[in-house]
């Protein structure tokens, strides 16, 4: 097991290219599992969890080769088992992605429930409501989730109490091959489920209303293969960029979609962050000190909750009180003992964090117990004085690609280490 290790308190300069999005890769990952042939993904990212979902993936029949840097071809002629085990799916609860595919594909699936996590549970009602509305008969058998149909899946119209990102790509995947039209109201609009939906219309399918919340699928007869790129990590750009404001300095951020990270950028800009947009880069300093700002998360277009860990840790960068409001999980302020063990002064109150920004945080060792709240302790170490010591970084690497090595390439005094 590794830990990193940061010498705070060093401004960044420099340029980092960003990579291909984790939570977009996964889903698109799973679209392969929906008709045979050889489909092909550029800008896929090395990281621990698009390693396990290939893993899964070959446990289904599913073959792949990663011939050329971040271009990963995957053959799915060989489907033949339809079972996701508790094994896998425990490590990432993104696997239940291949449930919607599998029953398209063999008209049968069986995946493990994926239960809670560090962050607050995640519930798949979502997802079983929305394949029973099409015809699958489920039902819950010793942990896992058991579905069926016999022939194809029948359109019909799903509504979502709130988005679910994973409950809309799972929908749409399923009702690509369904018969006749299927509805999707109050669908997530994240960036991610349009990347799905170019994959799958490539594939063949025919979906209208793209970036809305509500989606229309004509479901077709069969699918066949498609390449499809993918779209550069929002959650990796707004990382590097509250490490900026934390820290000092300037970044120049390439390859990514300033477009995809609306409210994020404009609260940069509240915080005293310059931040100048480009087609396909950004380029972001902190010419001021930094401003105190309210945040709350919501779905997209609002403010991510994968970026409410970091922006708190620019929060303590700040002077005065900011007040987070997080709305998406449960259990998601974990990071806030470790911030404090570095000399944040934060309280909690059940959904809400009120953060009284000092501009000083000191060095200490510190334990990551999520994959976002390992980022925003990695920003809190940069900007600390002293020594910072982060352990369990399995963490990091689940979303980040070489995120210690891209932060030393721009100034930051930080090495991996062996636990």
């Amino acid at each position: 097991m590794d830990k990193i290790i940061i010498e705070g308190g060093v401004p960044l300069n420099g340029t980092i290219r960003i990579s291909g999005a984790k939570n977009a890769a996964l889903p698109l990952i799973a679209a392969t599992l929906l008709c045979p042939g050889e489909h092909t993904l550029t800008n896929v990212p090395d990281l621990r969890d698009i390693r396990t979902m290939l893993t899964l993936l070959e446990t289904l029949g599913v073959s792949y080769s990663w011939p050329e840097d971040h271009t990963l071809i995957i053959n799915s002629d060989g489907v033949n088992n339809y079972e996701a085990s508790y094994d896998l799916v425990k490590t990432m609860r993104a696997s239940v992605l291949v449930l919607g595919p599998l029953l398209a594909r063999l008209g049968r699936a069986r995946v493990s429930l994926p239960g809670g996590c560090a962050i607050g549970a995640r519930p798949i009602n979502f997802h079983t409501k929305g394949l029973q509305v099409l015809g699958v008969t489920l039902e819950l058998v010793e942990g896992y989730v058991d579905g069926s149909i016999d022939g194809r899946m029948q359109g019909g119209t799903i509504y979502f109490d709130i988005p679910s990102v994973t409950g809309t790509e799972n929908m749409l995947m399923a009702a690509c091959l369904a018969q006749g039209r299927t509805i999707i109201k109050n669908a997530a609009k994240e960036p991610e489920i349009g990347n799905l939906i170019d994959m799958l219309t490539v594939m063949g399918a025919k979906i209208r209303g793209r970036d809305s919340d509500c989606l229309t699928i004509d479901g077709v007869e069969s699918l066949k293969p498609a390449t499809t790129a993918i779209i550069p990590d929002r959650i990796e750009t707004g990382t590097y960029i509250a490490a900026v404001g934390a820290t000092g300095g300037k970044l120049e951020l390439t390859h990514c979609n300033p477009r995809h990270l609306p409210s994020f950028l404009e609260k940069m800009r509240t915080v005293g962050i310059d931040i100048v947009e480009q087609k396909s880069s950004i380029i972001v300093s902190r010419p001021q000190d930094l401003r105190c700002v309210d945040v709350k998360t919501m779905p997209f277009p609002g403010f991510p909750t994968d970026l409410q860990a970091q922006i708190m840790a620019l929060m303590i960068c700040s002077h005065g009180l900011s007040v987070i409001d997080e709305t998406i999980f449960e259990n998601r302020f974990m990071h806030v003992a470790e911030l404090q063990r570095m000399g944040a002064d934060i309280r909690v109150d059940g959904g809400r964090a009120i953060v009284n920004g000092t501009g000083k945080l000191v060095g200490a060792p510190v334990m990551a117990t999520d994959l976002r709240a390992s980022a925003s302790l990695v920003i809190a170490g940069l900007a600390a004085q002293g020594t910072t010591t982060v352990s369990r970084v399995y963490h990091l690497d689940r979303g980040y690609e070489r995120l210690d090595e891209k932060l030393q390439q721009v100034g930051a005094r930080i090495r991996r280490e062996k636990e």
